[in-house]
């Protein structure tokens, strides 16, 4: 589209632009002010100090190659050209946009400009970006922000070859107040704390929120750890400072770790991940303290980490099973159950050890899913078993604290008597002195439920945790296990010979049954079973084997007995 001017007077092209926009102006091709409508000269207010002008002049400094580029595309194409700038109105800065055609006039062509103000368009717009890049309670980037910020310091540290830290915090006690006097209250110590620790850094560094009560820094140049534990003191001391919010002095702290670009990490992933753990380390160690990473005291971290996402890979993979320690009559020396072994076998890898992974599953709630399936399984298993052996055996399985304190545990429970066919007694369940003595209520309700159904209870690992013989009179236990660290230096041992002699004399008054574990050699054997021991498990009678082989086990008994 092109214009080209007539004979019309020129008049006519002023009444135009009076009426074509807010802000109308006629240029040459150079740029030059010929001509401007009496509303651009009011909005403007250089009055005829306009003629001569370039309109790059009006324009905000960092906007005129914009406005320079788009006049030259306007003359070489004819058609209309738009840009967005700030303009200098009489009161402050306006964005415009600008719309720009070429046309003839007389002997050399002249460019119409018509501007209209987008100012509450572009505000709308860039209240839009802030949103989408800052962290709304506190103004503070967010999480998305900070990995753009993480990104550029990387590439300017590759090109000046000087690192930077990143700083992982969090509020020691921020959730009690949260939830004692509510969220608008803990908002507004975020807000407060957030002033505080902006306040500690220089203009060049980042502070984030990444959510909750956390944020990052990104400390630009500091790679010296003393340079670095004078910021953190600097942010421990600012978050030490009471609080005064709505005449409450509230008092927190706050939790530092620290990773070093590149030495802990070349990745925005990997340095949030190790600032990350050591703050985390500095929580576990005392709070209000900062640790910077250190990849041989944090391996461990990473490799539970690792080994937690292959546990859930293993979970639907098939790869946890069940092996079967058998447990045998102290005097007949016949197998009268099994205790059943959790075991994962890993491919490429082979067997982890149960104190690996039933720790990480407890912590990871994956422990419910594994102990369901374990406490059906074992119930199944035990009818074959009493099928190769032609008479009733028992089955003891494990129940961690996370299992014993799920309000699904005794319908799952009931699940598995009543798939498998047992009778309640031929369940042993074992728990630890832990879990009777962490909640005596609730583990008196729940195993009343337990007990009512015939399941019998044992407590594992016998004088090992709390040993109060309290919970022998409340609790309805059927059975006691004696821990290996007081079998394994029998019977040459004074101590552990005394230890074992009062614990089965106390079960035996009881009239509860007593289950040796750990026992390796005849010598242990005989000891155990002159002092009144009822059953024995350990290497010395069986190890644990997968289902097939203790079948062959059993059958061959069973035979034995017959002829």
């Amino acid at each position: 589209m092109s214009l080209k001017r007539n004979d019309s007077s020129e008049n006519q092209l002023s009444s135009l632009m009076e009426i074509a926009g807010e802000l109308v102006l006629r240029l040459n091709t150079r740029g030059e002010i010929l001509h401007v409508s009496k509303r651009t000269d009011a909005l403007i207010g250089h009055g005829s100090s306009l003629a001569g002008m370039k309109l790059f002049e009006l324009v905000r400094l960092s906007d005129r190659h914009a406005i320079e580029a788009a006049l030259r595309q306007a003359v070489a194409s004819r058609e209309v050209t738009r840009v967005s700038v700030q303009m200098a109105t009489r009161a402050v800065l306006r964005w415009y946009e600008l719309q720009m055609i070429a046309y003839d006039e007389a002997d050399e062509a002249a460019v119409l400009v018509v501007g209209h103000d987008i100012s509450g368009q572009q505000a709308t717009e860039e209240r839009l970006r802030h949103m989408a890049t800052h962290d709304e309670l506190t103004g503070l980037p967010n999480r998305s922000l900070l990995a753009d910020r993480l990104r550029m310091a990387i590439a300017q540290s590759r090109r000046t070859d000087r690192g930077f830290a990143v700083v992982a915090l969090d509020l020691d006690g921020f959730k009690k107040v949260n939830d004692a006097l509510g969220h608008p209250v803990g908002d507004a110590l975020l807000r407060v704390a957030a002033a505080r620790l902006r306040e500690t850094l220089r203009d060049v560094d980042t502070l984030a929120r990444v959510g909750g009560d956390e944020f990052v820094a990104v400390l630009h140049g500091a790679v010296d750890e003393v340079e670095i534990h004078n910021v953190a003191r600097r942010m421990i001391a600012a978050i030490q400072l009471p609080f005064e919010i709505d005449g409450n002095a509230l008092y927190v702290s706050t939790s530092i770790g620290v990773a070093i670009y590149p030495a802990h990490g070349e990745t925005d992933v990997k340095l949030l991940a190790h600032a990350d753990s050591a703050m985390y380390r500095a929580k576990e160690t005392g709070k209000a303290r900062c640790i910077i990473y250190n990849h041989l005291s944090f391996n461990q971290v990473e490799h539970d980490v690792t080994m937690e996402a292959a546990m859930f890979e293993a979970v639907r993979n098939g790869e946890f099973l069940l092996h079967y320690q058998p447990i045998v009559d102290a005097h007949t020396r016949q197998i009268m159950g099994f205790e059943a072994l959790m075991r994962w076998m890993r491919p490429d890898i082979g067997l982890v050890p149960p104190n690996q992974f039933i720790p990480m599953a407890e912590n990871n709630g994956l422990i419910n899913l594994l102990g369901a399936w374990a406490l059906k399984s074992a119930c199944v298993q035990l009818k074959r078993f009493e099928e190769a052996a032609g008479r009733q055996l028992y089955v003891s399985v494990n129940v961690s604290p996370r299992q014993f304190r799920s309000d699904q545990f005794l319908s799952m429970m009931d699940d598995a008597l009543k798939l498998s066919g047992l009778e309640g007694d031929q369940l042993l369940l074992e728990i630890t002195e832990g879990i009777l003595m962490s909640d005596p209520e609730h583990a008196e309700a729940l195993l009343a439920k337990i007990t009512s159904r015939g399941v019998r209870i044992a407590i594992d690992d016998f004088g090992t945790g709390y040993s109060s013989l309290v919970y022998l009179k409340r609790f309805p236990i059927a059975a006691l296990k004696i821990d290996r660290t007081f079998i394994k230096d029998l019977p040459d041992s004074i101590k552990d010979a005394a230890i074992c002699n009062v614990v089965l004399s106390l079960a035996n008054h009881l009239s509860l049954l007593t289950v040796a574990e750990g026992v390796e050699n005849e010598r242990q054997m005989e000891f155990l079973s002159a002092q009144g021991c009822s059953l024995i498990q350990g290497f010395h009678t069986g190890f644990p084997l997968l289902p097939d082989a203790l079948i062959d086990i059993l059958k061959a008994d069973a035979l034995a007995l017959q002829n």
